[in-house]
């Protein structure tokens, strides 16, 4: 199995990785209450390492105390302490010739955690809190409009988490601007209505990916890893897809380009890669991606197949895959597949978090 296209090494950046898989960042909720990560999560991303992956991309951290946090036990990347937690955990992965990336995140309105949420526009998020991130359950609250000065206040938030990763050891950061979290709500028109330099266009609805980015190519020495995480589905709407198709995915993939991360992740929430299937013009999201922006792309949804990630890696539509499930099931996949082994089936009770530390 060795000769499969996911074992095929990768220059990412200035770093070779050693193959084409990637841990996909998996929200846990098994950090303290003050974010720092645990032993518990030591010992989780390390078996990752040791099972042979070539990335791996954290959980969302936060990425500031003001209105960031998604939810309780959430990790973040703020305070010393959680610096400190995050460098053990680099320390054990790197030990293993793993590529470790942090994701950055700001819930926005749909904090399972905060009464008091910021987003771009007066809007009720669709769906109610998940009971499983240790929020309760209900409505989430409405969330207030950003001011100017909030929207700088989230950019500075990011460049600093970034800055904090560089301290941790981290190779590199993603920033998430998908699955319906703040960079989502400021790109989907229906919960951004904006009429300022944020709002309208799809320029303007990206203005605050753009800047983020920016920010932290400033904050990181060169070389440092910066990507970048998109979604059509959100965790509260998982059957939205962009409007006008590939219309719509070509003109936010030209501002990606402007932007120039240095990876695209596109995540397949609510669905997968193959279920999603091709825009009207024959081409998938991912392809589109390679094509439009240049940069290496990282797919995501069902790819623990090796028949589908070995047509997505074959015919160019992706460079890498990112598992979820079947990584929580298989901590040594890429070990595994190898070695011509069958995977073990993903079950429910393999993603309920580790038992909560209270500190």
């Amino acid at each position: 199995m060795t000769t499969h296209p996911v074992f095929e090494t990768f220059a990412l950046a200035q770093r070779q990785i050693k193959n084409r898989v990637a841990v996909a960042p998996m929200s846990r909720a098994s950090a303290t209450l003050a974010g720092i990560p645990t032993n518990a999560m030591n010992t989780y991303y390390e078996k990752f390492a040791q099972g042979g992956f070539g990335i791996i991309i954290t959980e969302g951290l936060y990425t500031d105390k003001i209105a960031s946090q998604a939810y309780p036990h959430q990790p973040g990347i703020v305070t010393p302490e959680q610096i400190a937690g995050w460098r053990a955990v680099v320390n054990k992965v790197t030990a293993h010739g793993t590529v470790v990336i942090a994701q950055l995140m700001h819930a926005g309105a749909l904090s399972q955690h905060l009464t008091q949420t910021q987003a771009p526009s007066v809007i009720t998020p669709l769906g109610t809190k998940l009971r499983s991130y240790g929020g309760g359950d209900g409505p989430f609250p409405v969330p207030a409009a950003m001011t100017v000065t909030d929207i700088r206040n989230v950019v500075k938030g990011y460049a600093d988490a970034a800055k904090n990763a560089v301290a941790a050891g981290f190779h590199g950061i993603e920033l998430h601007a998908a699955n319906g979290y703040l960079p989502d709500q400021f790109l989907t028109a229906y919960t951004n209505l904006r009429d300022d330099d944020y709002g309208g266009s799809i320029p303007n609805r990206f203005r605050i990916i753009a800047e983020s980015l920016a920010a932290i190519r400033q904050a990181v020495p060169a070389g440092f890893i910066v990507g970048l995480r998109l979604s059509e589905g959100k965790v509260n709407d998982f059957h939205y897809r962009w409007p006008d198709g590939a219309v719509t995915a070509a003109a936010i993939l030209e501002e990606v380009a402007k932007a120039a991360p240095d990876y695209v992740h596109i995540s397949g929430e609510g669905s997968t890669w193959e279920k999603l299937g091709v825009y009207d013009n024959n081409e998938s999201l991912t392809g589109m991606a390679k094509r439009i922006t240049g940069l290496p792309v990282i797919a995501n949804g069902g790819m623990d197949d090796l028949r589908v990630a070995d047509k997505a890696l074959r015919e160019g539509h992706t460079d890498f895959i990112s598992l979820g499930k079947a990584a929580l099931a298989n901590p040594d996949w890429p070990a595994r597949i190898a070695a011509g082994l069958q995977p073990v089936a993903f079950e429910r009770a393999m993603a309920a978090p580790f038992p909560p530390v209270l500190v």
